[in-house]
């Protein structure tokens, strides 16, 4: 089963700082048939105003994925860990038993665009803990790069989760194949740009759910950013 979800079908709230396109249900926008796919929970497309943000708020048995498109997002949590995340990193901030954060944008004078992320954990009640790391566009470049994982395997940051997610820079010329175990989900957001999927044609915002298939074939990209969820 191949499903498209059109960007323009997703919730949209606008507060004139915080412009946000919701995937899934979340805050005010409540879509029975859109609770989340598989363990995938959240995906929250935000554009923070210059100098504005999320002040201090709880989360608890959660991991949270921070992907930053454009701009610049400060970060500050119970932790103690304080970060700025900019284009190519990818934050991971386990909620366990309990956390407190802020996010705001870290420029006076530019927009910040990201992605929010949430997966629900394979277990309840674990130690708070937070990971960052940096994939810079050559390794993205013309492939599905892994950027989270259950293991952290090359490279990737660590979720607590049986969920691998791998983002990807394409454009014209690129043919990406990704193989997927068909007692597998498996979840592609198209960031921006354009790219053809399995034979259809997403565009910015969209997304694909896909269940009992063997595989992924993109194609046909101009100045595409995915983002692709492989959950066992």
């Amino acid at each position: 089963m191949i499903a498209v979800r059109k960007a323009e079908d997703r919730g949209h709230a606008n507060h004139g700082w915080l412009d946000s396109h919701h995937t899934f249900s979340f805050a005010s926008y409540y879509n029975p048939s859109e609770m989340g796919f598989g363990t995938l929970r959240v995906i929250n497309e935000d554009r923070v105003a210059p100098g504005m943000g999320f002040g201090t708020h709880p989360h608890r048995d959660m991991e949270i994925i921070s992907y930053v498109l454009d701009g610049a997002l400060e970060h500050r949590d119970s932790m103690g860990t304080g970060s700025v995340i900019k284009p190519g990193d990818v934050q991971r901030m386990s909620a366990g038993t309990g956390v407190t954060h802020s996010e705001y944008n870290h420029s006076p004078a530019e927009l910040v665009h990201f992605l929010q992320i949430w997966i629900e954990p394979k277990e309840r009640g674990i130690a708070p803990s937070y990971e960052q790391k940096n994939f810079s566009a050559e390794d993205k470049r013309g492939r599905l790069r892994l950027v989270a994982s259950p293991d952290g395997r090359d490279g990737s940051v660590k979720i607590h989760q049986d969920a691998w997610m791998y983002a990807g820079l394409l454009n014209e010329g690129d043919a990406v194949e990704h193989p997927v175990d068909p007692s597998h989900r498996a979840y592609l957001h198209v960031a921006r740009g354009e790219v053809e999927v399995n034979g259809r044609k997403l565009g910015t915002g969209d997304g694909l759910k896909v269940v009992a298939e063997t595989g992924l074939k993109l194609a046909n990209a101009k100045n595409a950013e995915v983002i692709v969820f492989d959950m066992a």
